[in-house]
């Protein structure tokens, strides 16, 4: 089964992350958590390191492009085949750097992909 990490999870009941893991577990995806807070959310661990993360289909972004720059390598060096760049979290340069590691860059909507059966 393919893996989906939520890539700035939390466990704030009113944040898309939230609300992204219970709809990902509700149509049973495989799915992971990294946080900068460890916690659950639907039997989700919230992890704070990705060392112990492999095989990740798909990393959804929900933190924003002023922070992830200090997380492209780390999200390269997962190797995941997409990258879904969620509302908010738009950023061209991070898009390049992606896609010249032959990762698939998609500027969509989680949430909007998995109630509209587009999520595969």
């Amino acid at each position: 089964m393919k893996k989906t990490l939520v890539f700035g999870a939390s466990t704030k009941p009113s944040r898309y992350s939230y609300i992204a893991i219970k709809r990902l577990v509700d149509g049973a995806q495989e799915t992971l958590a990294f946080g900068v807070k460890e916690g659950s959310v639907a039997g989700v661990k919230i992890m704070t390191t990705c060392n112990s993360f492999k095989d990740i289909d798909t990393i959804t972004l929900y933190i924003g492009p002023a922070r992830q720059k200090e997380y492209y390598d780390t999200i390269i060096g997962l190797s995941p085949r997409r990258v879904i760049f969620n509302p908010g979290t738009e950023n061209p340069e991070f898009y390049d750097l992606l896609k010249k590691e032959g990762i698939e860059v998609e500027v969509a909507c989680t949430l909007v992909l998995l109630a509209t059966g587009q999520y595969n």
